[in-house]
């Protein structure tokens, strides 16, 4: 069979005239995307940000995945387009034979291939603390989880199973943060030509139901965590000082774990901590006075930066887990995360009626859902306006006095 060139099979469609206006020259490098004509694989429109539209056909060629313009769209007809593209598709698919096959397979890169090459192309435009996390749960649950798929063949089914068995295996939350990461890089892999566009499996992919725990200390609870904080600060281990400290410090300013872990004496300026890193970028803490009597009150030596460090091991404090699970348990809050101390402060200021926008600020929240969790617990004033209007009707209802 002979062979024709695209020019050709284009030519023969359009004639001549109509060839050089469909292949003229594209606008590239500006923002793109691509609508998928319905009942054709394959055949779409393209969308250009200066609102210019072409027709495209995308298939594998030699191995690789390719885009191909079949021209205007104010300049073809649809039916013109889809036999453009139909031609195209059956262009590509003559003479492919078991031994072209093979080749496609070894162009295209094995996933835990691809997944090295993701990190190494976009990890170092992450927060270090982004990377840390991201570097653990890649070892631990995406590394060798699709052992026989390319990057241009995992599907669906394969990725429903995963993360079915993930979400058993690790949690619900384990299992929605890999997805989310396989969900980005496979939107790189469409960008570099790995794979078609809008053929993402991850988007078909449901995540689990994020539960969110409500619980925050009480004023009861608070109150015997707060002497069991203060005897922890008078004492003379050093250590234990320490550790006391950072805790009452999270109940104070309702900062991250990490964030108060992480203080360096330079980010203290008079009441408020410059933070360099955050889970939402550098922000501002302010602090009450309380707060800033803790910090007065740390040890601190000339040569060590950090304001929680362990002066037994001479090293940073990079954990409170073990001091909490211990603390927790002489004043009876066991069902009591680190996490729920952050949720405490933010629980107490809506109840004390500050407004969502207030809190959120506070918090650090980069978004407003994050903070409507707890838009609930101001709703004490509204319980007492409509108890005393109760009141006032039912005395007008029994011929009583205003």
């Amino acid at each position: 069979m002979t062979q024709l060139s695209l020019r050709e099979i284009v030519a023969g469609a359009l004639g001549e005239v109509g060839l050089d206006r469909a292949l003229a020259a594209e606008p590239r490098g500006r923002a793109r995307t691509t609508t998928w004509l319905a009942g054709e694989r394959g055949i779409g429109i393209r969308h250009y940000q200066s609102g210019r539209k072409t027709y495209v056909v995308q298939t594998r060629m030699s191995g690789r995945m390719r885009t191909v313009t079949i021209g205007p769209a104010h300049v073809l007809t649809r039916h013109q387009a889809i036999t453009v593209g139909r031609r195209v598709l059956a262009h590509a698919q003559v003479g492919h034979d078991p031994a072209e096959v093979r080749q496609r397979a070894r162009t295209a890169p094995r996933m835990d291939d691809f997944i090295a090459e993701y990190w190494e192309r976009c990890a170092p435009g992450w927060k270090a603390s982004t990377l840390e996390t991201m570097t653990g749960y890649r070892r631990s649950h995406i590394d060798g989880a699709f052992p026989d798929a390319c990057i241009d063949t995992l599907d669906e089914a394969a990725l429903a199973r995963w993360f079915a068995a993930l979400t058993d295996r690790s949690g619900p939350a384990a299992a929605n943060r890999c997805l989310e990461i396989l969900r980005a890089a496979l939107n790189k892999a469409e960008a570099w030509g790995y794979r078609p566009e809008n053929s993402n499996p991850c988007c078909a992919i449901r995540q689990n139901r994020r539960v969110h725990r409500k619980r925050f200390l009480s004023g009861d609870e608070l109150a015997r965590l707060g002497a069991l904080l203060v005897a922890g600060r008078a004492s003379n281990d050093l250590v234990a000082r320490t550790h006391a400290s950072a805790i009452t410090l999270l109940l104070l300013t309702g900062c991250r774990i990490g964030e108060i872990l992480s203080l360096q004496w330079s980010d203290l300026r008079g009441l408020r901590l410059n933070l360099r890193d955050s889970k939402t970028g550098p922000r501002t803490v302010w602090l009450g006075q309380e707060a800033r009597d803790v910090i007065d009150a740390l040890p601190r030596k000339t040569g060590i930066g950090q304001l929680f460090w362990n002066w037994r091991n001479k090293s940073p404090i990079r954990s409170l887990a073990h001091v909490w699970v211990e603390m927790r348990r002489k004043v009876g809050l066991n069902d009591v995360r680190l996490h729920d101390l952050r949720h405490t402060f933010a629980s107490h200021a809506a109840m004390n009626s500050e407004n969502l926008p207030m809190i959120g600020k506070l918090l650090g929240h980069a978004r407003v859902a994050s903070t409507a969790r707890y838009a609930h617990l101001d709703d004490w004033h509204l319980l007492e306006a409509t108890a005393a209007i109760g009141d006032l009707v039912d005395r007008l209802m029994c011929g009583g006095n205003v």
